[in-house]
């Protein structure tokens, strides 16, 4: 039985003051939950119906509610509930050093992304190509809300991501790491040989990468477009923009890896 209260506890965790005060998040779906599970994410507790299989053995202190569809779809924050949602406890910040990072692989940098959707999109698409730390600023959507860990399909579990302010962190970087940033106006990225560590910045999406940080890139670069009209899309979504780039940084850099 799924009490009022840990319904009303688990729907209060989509507001991120909450996430902040309760030091919780929430999950749902099989490959999510499964790959939390999997990667060592403690669980307050999991709410699951009879049909869920969980793919590691759950800690044995670990509340286990099993519970029928409607009484998961009445604490699900998904349109269509996937069998399983897990409440976790956040993990705690881990030692990073742009600095000492950026001098052997690279790393995401956000500049104010702020729709949920695509920051998800954008860290499953660094698990794909292999990029283990994403450095956003404060104005970036917050990792942990539950449309961006449902965007991330599982990858949340793997990639680290960090906040702070930028310009502090770029600034410290050595002098000879190279900043890559996407402008319109940029280099065509298919003309640049493009190395195999340093900082790739991606803007908002709208006003693109603030002043403040454009005065720090050191290489501008572009994704061209192959319109054949006198008309085009005026940008790229960030999410697709960021998939391509890092296609292109690992084609370069394959035999690197």
């Amino acid at each position: 039985m799924l009490s009022k209260n840990k319904i009303k506890f688990i729907r209060s965790l989509e507001q991120k003051k909450y996430r902040r005060q309760e030091g919780a998040f929430v999950a749902e779906g099989h490959k999510t939950v499964g790959d939390l599970l999997s990667e060592g994410f403690k669980p307050l507790f999991v709410v699951h119906t009879e049909e869920w299989n969980t793919p590691v053995p759950l800690p044995h202190n670990v509340e286990e509610i099993i519970v029928s569809d409607e009484e998961l779809r009445k604490a699900s924050l998904l349109a269509h509930p996937q069998q399983v949602i897990g409440v976790f406890i956040l993990p705690e910040e881990k030692l990073f050093s742009a600095k000492e990072t950026t001098e052997k692989e690279l790393i995401l940098c956000l500049d104010g992304v702020q729709d949920p959707g695509n920051l998800g999109t954008i860290i499953r698409t660094a698990d794909w190509f292999g990029i283990r730390h994403i450095v956003c600023s404060q104005q970036t959507a917050d990792a942990f809300a539950p449309k961006v860990v449902q965007a991330t399909m599982g990858s949340i579990a793997r990639v680290q991501v960090h906040y702070g302010d930028i310009t502090s962190i770029l600034k410290e970087l050595n002098e000879d790491t190279p900043i890559y940033g996407t402008f319109l106006e940029g280099d065509n990225i298919y003309a640049q040989e493009l190395k195999n560590n340093g900082v790739i910045v991606m803007g908002n999406e709208g006003n693109g990468i603030s002043e403040e940080v454009e005065k720090l890139v050191t290489h501008k670069i572009t994704i061209p477009s192959y319109h054949i009209s006198s008309t085009t899309a005026e940008s790229l979504n960030v999410s697709i923009a960021t998939a391509i780039i890092c296609s292109e940084f690992r084609r370069q850099n394959v035999k690197l890896l």
